[in-house]
């Protein structure tokens, strides 16, 4: 294995854990801080005045170690796409997050300023990734490529969009985003490192590294959130990643937490819509178990383990 592969985790590991402990009581300083919603679950609203932000730490640290080990990947057209994923969408995170927490209007961005923001680069990418690719879809399992031609640009719209949106949502317990992020970027580090993409394997062992420093933060109780910041970061870098290694339908798989998540808000606005009646207790569904008598910790052991699942299936029909 590539030494810097080793080294960009550590590193970004370490840094996490030294910056944390001063970050955090910065965020409290300047009042960055966590607002729950009075709707939301009682259990919750211990929660309120929790920094917020956090995602800046691991969206930052990763992104400037892997420019400073490997200046050259500024100059790939694959390695940006990546790089500006990340980055871009968390900086739509940001400016959610300022709103909310400096503003004081729990709204946020308004929807469709957001979706339209998502969407800018959603289209972005695509057109920079045909400047380098090609508008075929792996079929795992049989081998093959399908040449989708324009239906390529609705694929790739829908997987920037609705991954971002789909991680965002799965942010709601200590613990719970980061922890299944992680789990899911094991089986893109290991395709990459197969692939022989070592800038990008490099790159994602740096967000794990990070993440996991977060999350010695984040775990039960949460003494700081990623906010926006880092969720939608986390939604927009997955699937730019499936784009960049022709992993698309491995990440409806590896992502299937994500996809379950966005399900269940979806069945419970539509039934409600339709019927005046709610399927879940709350959603996303993480809420639902949690209203149902489940204490926060074991739900996210749960989705651990789901996720553990779901990545081991992508990986093992990814390699097949």
């Amino acid at each position: 294995m590539d030494i810097t592969l080793i080294l960009s985790f550590g590193i970004s590991l370490a840094i996490t854990l030294v910056v944390m402990p001063v970050f955090i009581p910065y965020l409290h300083k300047i009042k960055f801080s966590q607002t729950e919603r009075e709707e939301g679950l009682a259990s919750h609203q211990k929660k309120t005045g929790t920094p917020t932000m956090g995602g800046i730490v691991f969206v930052l640290i990763p992104v400037l170690l892997c420019c400073i080990m490997r200046p050259k990947i500024l100059t790939d057209m694959k390695m940006l796409i990546v790089l500006m994923a990340y980055v871009g969408y968390a900086l739509i995170g940001f400016i959610d997050d300022f709103i909310i927490v400096v503003k004081k209007k729990n709204d946020g961005l308004p929807a469709k300023v957001k979706f339209l923001m998502q969407s800018f680069l959603a289209i972005l990418f695509f057109f920079m990734y045909k400047s380098v690719g090609d508008t075929t879809l792996w079929i795992p399992i049989i081998d093959e490529y399908i040449e989708l031609g324009p239906l390529y640009f609705v694929l790739i719209f829908i997987m920037f969009t609705a991954e971002s949106n789909a991680v965002n949502l799965t942010d709601g317990l200590d613990g719970l985003c980061a922890g299944t992020v992680s789990i899911a970027l094991v089986p893109f580090i290991a395709f990459a490192i197969t692939d022989n993409e070592i800038e990008l394997a490099m790159l994602l062992i740096a967000v794990l590294g990070s993440l996991l420093g977060y999350l010695r933060f984040n775990v039960h109780p949460a003494k700081i959130f990623m906010g926006d910041t880092g969720s939608l970061a986390l939604g927009g870098l997955l699937a730019a990643v499936a784009l960049v290694l022709k992993k698309e339908i491995l990440l409806v798989i590896i992502g299937g937490l994500f996809l379950i998540e966005t399900l269940s808000v979806m069945i419970q606005v539509i039934s409600f819509k339709t019927r005046g009646k709610r399927v879940f207790k709350m959603a996303p569904i993480h809420h639902h178990f949690e209203m149902s008598g489940m204490k926060e910790t074991k739900v996210v052991i749960m989705f651990y383990i789901i996720g553990i699942l779901l990545a081991i299936l992508g990986y093992v029909i990814g390699v097949m």
